[in-house]
């Protein structure tokens, strides 16, 4: 059994501002998708990447792609700049990163550490 003084009180970790529920809900509908998943997991690998070298990683076509990279943009998770005649995108929100980590933890099965 654990001690109580070690449990964290539920306010501590639960989120209970309204502002910031409404954020964290647009987030999380934003990053839903399979595919934007992982679209967030190329970049986060990366500085920038550009949307030919997404199309290559992901494998399914360019009109798909910039779709699923303007939903991400217009939320605010991605940024991009444009190149001569390439868009480079890279992810504007170090949050971002820190929930994939913690969905990883919580979903995935993680390597044997020994």
């Amino acid at each position: 059994m654990v001690p109580s003084e070690i449990i964290q009180p539920l306010e501590d970790i639960l989120i209970t501002n309204e502002d910031d529920i409404q954020l964290a809900s647009r987030a999380l509908k934003a990053i839903a998708h399979p595919l934007r998943l992982k679209i967030l997991c190329i970049l986060g690998a990366a500085t920038e990447v550009s949307v030919q070298d997404i199309v290559v990683q992901v494998g399914t076509s360019q009109s798909n792609i910039s779709q699923h990279l303007s939903i991400l943009r217009d939320k605010g998770i991605l940024a991009s700049r444009k190149h001569a005649n390439k868009v480079f995108y890279r992810i504007a929100d170090p949050r971002i990163l820190q929930l994939i980590g913690a969905m990883r933890m919580a979903f995935c099965t993680l390597p044997d550490p020994r």
